[in-house]
């Protein structure tokens, strides 16, 4: 089996810098679209062969060096008592948001295994699937980001009701988030239990909040998942976008791997975090779009930052673009496997 993710997430040597992308099974595959023109996007969540399949076809077709399951990270929701649905064009559109007390009050602690049986079905498929191949990831959103939805009703450009809140009702809010993390821990030890070899917190809204915020209203929060999945002997990673401001209390907030997204300089990242810690990242998504050339200089210059020091997993900045060229995502892998195997003075070379 290749174990270069798992040595890499340990901060142990690896043969080369492993590499998978964020969003990889989906939109910009044609095999994806092939089975999405049959099945809506939530029927092939529930449906566990259909997401087993749908997370497998990047192993086959780029030769990354984990699979992440194919799911959503507002699955857990339906059971919370929170009605979700995804609306053609529009994302996912949620018809009782959480707004006051009394709708805290309603949501439901849930079961993960009850709950979602489907998610852990599929987990326990891909790990028959993909012995002696590559690890398998699960995920979940953060709490920060599953509250935002849960309140705004949706995305959201400024999270207004969410800061509101913040504002003027922080122990609604409080109380808010300690359900909600308590059920993403909840979910996440029920992958572990059922498969998964690492899993992964997306933290994708945080970098809205100002530092003092992130700290008084989520960090706490995020902590307390961390904290929670430190024993049950799989690697974590915390990936919190667009949060250059916040890096240090990401960190303090836990995980073994740090996310990092392309508005950051991996070398200037990893220094200001530590070395104690793993990170994974950060090619610019849309990078994927300029020529094989300028792809692999790119690569070579991450690489170049990460200065062969264990502990760095290649990856995108946030997820690839759905109208991403498939073959440009293979030279990409390609060029992370080849340029990996380079001493650093080969690297550092123009």
């Amino acid at each position: 089996m290749n174990q270069e993710f798992l040595k890499a997430c340990r901060r142990e040597q690896t043969v080369f810098t492993p590499v998978w992308l964020m969003r990889q099974a989906g939109r910009y595959l044609p095999e994806y679209m092939k089975i999405r023109r049959n099945h809506s996007f939530l029927e092939m969540c529930r449906t566990p062969e259909l997401a087993a399949e749908v997370t497998l076809q990047p192993v086959d077709i780029l030769g990354v060096d984990a699979a992440i399951l194919f799911a959503d990270i507002l699955l857990p929701l339906d059971g919370m008592g929170i009605s979700l649905e995804f609306a053609k064009d529009e994302g996912p559109v949620i018809h009782n948001p959480v707004r006051s007390q009394k709708d805290v009050d309603n949501i439901r602690i849930i079961e993960a295994e009850e709950a979602t049986p489907y998610v852990m079905e599929t987990i326990r498929i891909l790990r028959r699937e993909l012995v002696n191949r590559v690890p398998l990831i699960g995920f979940s959103g953060a709490p920060f980001t599953l509250a935002s939805y849960i309140i705004e009703g949706g995305g959201s450009k400024t999270y207004m009701n969410c800061k509101r809140m913040m504002y003027e009702a922080p122990a609604i809010w409080h109380a808010l988030l300690s359900k909600v993390s308590e059920v993403i821990l909840r979910y996440l030890k029920a992958q572990i239990a059922a498969g998964a070899q690492a899993v992964q917190v997306f933290d994708s809204w945080v970098g809205t909040l100002a530092p003092d915020d992130y700290r008084e209203f989520v960090l706490p929060y995020s902590r307390y998942v961390m904290q929670g999945l430190k024993n049950e002997g799989v690697p974590v990673i915390h990936f919190a976008n667009n949060a250059a401001t916040l890096l240090e209390m990401v960190k303090e907030a836990g995980g073994d791997v740090i996310g990092l997204d392309w508005r950051l300089d991996l070398a200037e990242a990893w220094s200001r975090l530590g070395y104690d810690v793993a990170v994974q990242g950060n090619l610019e998504p849309l990078a994927l779009f300029g020529p094989p050339a300028v792809i692999e200089k790119k690569v070579k210059s991450i690489l170049a930052k990460a200065a062969k020091r264990p502990g760095h997993i290649f990856n995108l900045g946030h997820g690839i673009q759905k109208e991403t060229e498939v073959e440009n995502a293979k030279i990409l892998i390609d060029a992370v496997h080849k340029f990996s195997r380079m001493s650093l003075e080969e690297l550092q070379e123009d």
